[in-house]
């Protein structure tokens, strides 16, 4: 840590009267491998220098050493029974491959590891060396998937493998010489890509940053460190809800690690302000079984079911560096849930800071709203009962990477009831779902508001007119569809408007729900609840395809252990198919979930209040 030479003072206690102090290089700090070995007490000023710590002895977790030991050395078990199969034909994603390189290097080098100085061990990382360099291309970049060439991804297989040479630096076996120089090859030539190199998203440039930084903590060049200053002169986005600019679970993690990255090698403890934010942001969009919040990414995950384990590293390093309760309870928490993979070893063994244990044992009272006013996101949560509220897509909605377009506007969870989202569509010229225009808070309620407008057209103007008809494929003016038309050129009219208004109030974890369409008359409405699978449905009516249909009254929605109740229930046409909008069912394409589904219907003027809890 700190400056490029690594030298940092420790403080060993091998017993409660012996203390001594040796000052070690970072390289031969790894040398102790976990330090369970020594039963040792490690003082915090071992990372003073940099300014991390206050002075406060802490103690290695052992037991989470032994775990990460154990499940590790069962990975290379797997790994030595599949085999390498080097068929000769070029990877197209060599993730995989440095990740057991790095799981490799650790065993091999771990004295506690029953593969420690393993024959086989070192056959297997003399191959896997060799498939690397092979799949590497004279710029010393690889491929990944469709990625040709890329430098970003490059990066990424950079994280793993210049962990491995790490570990692998002051192992002294005799049959890893050769695998040693393979690795460092590898490294320094995908170092040039890492040079000069570009990037696709925000996420990229610190992703090659952190890998710059690895390899410079190897092998020690200038050009790297310029390298890295290009791209933080750029400046780093983090909005005021402590979100970095995609918005996304899976990429504030990749994010936020790269972060953590830089800070430790090239002595840059500014970058962990940034890291503190944004794990404070994922603390409230975390719901009490490990799930994450994902509605407003921008990116892939707005549409996937992920956990906050992505962030274990992150929270275990940031809960240690600042004491921070809310960081110790959510690496409690993430080392609690079922996919909890215990499998970093090597992260720990190169990064030895984390296995200091958290004495902390944080008793947090969970109940909070939060309201993220630039995501137009607001999370509650009341005893066991979680809700999220979200308007926030990004406007027009475009379902493409990037861009915040998912039509959820209501999750609400209590316990193991778990309603996964409320939508609500309108055939309305079948511009489909509802997609709020932000969320504004007035009191105890929360407003969501949309106007959509359907327009028809004029005839062309003389001067525009073509004999053959031949006009520019254009879009038309609301945005629901392409034809040879010119719509530029053409008086919109007839143009019908539509405005909804939601407003959400919560009490006790219960809320009240107020939905409001006015416009043209006799467009179907349709609110549709999104259940858990296996959920089940007590007071609603049973239709077509395993749809609900909540005609009146009130409905239960329960696991055996919790009950959601909904209702009253209102059914005026049972039309719950092509709901998305024209630009998904003209492709035959959908975003129906997986789920128990529940429906309240009607037809403009539509008017109807109900409540959830």
């Amino acid at each position: 840590m700190g400056d490029n030479s690594g030298k940092q003072t420790v403080f060993i206690v091998k017993s409660v009267k012996e203390i001594s102090m040796n000052t070690f290089s970072r390289s031969e700090f790894l040398k102790l491998g976990s330090l369970s070995l020594l039963g040792a007490l490690v003082s915090d000023s071992v990372f003073a220098n940099d300014g991390f710590f206050s002075a406060a002895a802490v103690k290695i977790d052992t037991d989470l050493m032994k775990k990460l030991l154990l499940n590790n050395d069962t990975k290379v078990k797997v790994l030595l029974q599949k085999g390498l199969l080097d068929s000769g034909v070029r990877l197209s994603n060599f993730r995989s491959l440095a990740g057991a390189i790095a799981t490799m290097s650790a065993a091999v080098s771990h004295p506690e590891s029953q593969f420690y100085k393993s024959a086989e061990v070192a056959d297997y990382l003399n191959q896997s060396a060799a498939i690397l360099l092979k799949g590497q291309y004279p710029d010393g970049t690889v491929d990944a998937g469709g990625n040709r060439q890329s430098p970003p991804d490059t990066a990424f297989v950079l994280e793993s493998v210049c962990a491995a040479a790490t570990v692998l630096k002051e192992n002294k076996q005799k049959n890893l010489i050769d695998i040693k120089s393979k690795l460092k090859t590898f490294i320094q030539n995908a170092g040039e890509a890492m040079i000069t190199g570009g990037v696709h998203t925000p996420n990229h440039r610190w992703v090659v940053s952190a890998a710059l930084a690895n390899i410079n903590a190897l092998y020690p060049d200038v050009r790297y460190i310029n390298r890295i200053n290009q791209w933080l002169a750029e400046g780093i986005y983090l909005n005021q809800d402590g979100h970095y600019s995609e918005r996304s679970g899976v990429y504030s993690a990749v994010i936020d690690k790269a972060f953590i990255t830089m800070a430790r090698l090239l002595n840059k403890p500014e970058l962990l302000d940034i890291v503190q934010k944004n794990l404070m942001t994922y603390y409230y969009y975390t719901e009490p079984n490990g799930d994450l919040v994902t509605v407003d990414s921008k990116r892939q995950d707005q549409f996937m079911n992920i956990t906050v384990s992505k962030f274990y590293l992150q929270y275990r390093y940031m809960a240690i560096h600042t004491q921070n309760p809310k960081f110790a309870y959510m690496v409690n928490l993430i080392e609690n849930i079922p996919d909890f993979e215990q499998d970093a070893l090597v992260e720990f063994m190169t990064n030895p800071e984390l296995q200091q244990a958290i004495l902390l044992k944080p008793k947090i009272k969970n109940d909070f709203e939060e309201f993220f006013a630039v995501s137009n996101l607001a999370r509650i949560r009341c005893g066991n009962t979680s809700i999220t509220l979200f308007g926030g897509n990004d406007k027009p909605v475009l379902i493409v990477s990037g861009r915040s377009s998912n039509p959820n506007f209501l999750m609400y969870r209590k316990g193991d009831a778990i309603l996964k989202y409320m939508r609500m569509s309108s055939s309305f010229f079948r511009m489909g779902y509802f997609s709020s225009d932000g969320i504004e808070k007035v009191g105890n309620k929360y407003i969501l508001r949309e106007t959509k407008q359907g327009d028809y057209y004029q005839p062309l103007a003389p001067e525009f007119q073509k004999a053959d008809g031949d006009y520019q494929l254009s879009e038309s003016k609301d945005g629901r569809f392409w034809n040879k038309m010119d719509f530029e050129h053409r008086v919109a009219s007839n143009v019908k408007t539509q405005s909804t208004v939601i407003e959400v109030e919560e009490n006790n974890g219960s809320l009240n729900l107020d939905f409001k369409v006015d416009g043209p008359p006799n467009v179907e409405i349709t609110i549709e609840m999104c259940f858990k699978e296996g959920i089940q449905i007590e007071g609603a009516t049973l239709g077509e395809k395993g749809n609900y249909f909540l005609k009146s009254g009130f409905a239960k929605a329960n696991t055996g252990t919790e009950t959601i109740g909904i209702g009253p229930g209102l059914v005026e046409h049972q039309n719950v198919n092509n709901l998305d909008s024209e630009e998904y069912t003209y492709h035959q394409g959908t975003l129906r979930t997986d789920g128990v589904h529940v429906y309240i219907t009607g037809f403009t003027p539509f008017h109807h209040k109900m409540t959830i809890g």
